[in-house]
C-alpha cells in the first residue's frame, strides 16, 4: 500500500507540474490545461479515498 501511495503522489506532482507549465504558456481555459486539471482532480480524489480508508482502520 505504501508503494502505491508513493507512486500516486509522484503522479500527482508530475500532473500538477504539467498543468502549471501548460497554463503558463496558454490560458486556464485551454483544452490541454483543462484536461490536465481534470486528470489531477481524479488523482487527488483517488489519493484522498485511499488515505481516508486507512484512517478508518
Amino acid at each position: 500500500m505504501a508503494s502505491e501511495l508513493g507512486q500516486l503522489l509522484k503522479n500527482i506532482e508530475e500532473c500538477r507540474e504539467k498543468m502549471i507549465t501548460l497554463a503558463t504558456h496558454s490560458s486556464m481555459a485551454d483544452d490541454k490545461v483543462v484536461e490536465a486539471s481534470t486528470k489531477l482532480d481524479t488523482l487527488l480524489n483517488k489519493y484522498f479515498t485511499l488515505t481516508s480508508k486507512e484512517n478508518l482502520y
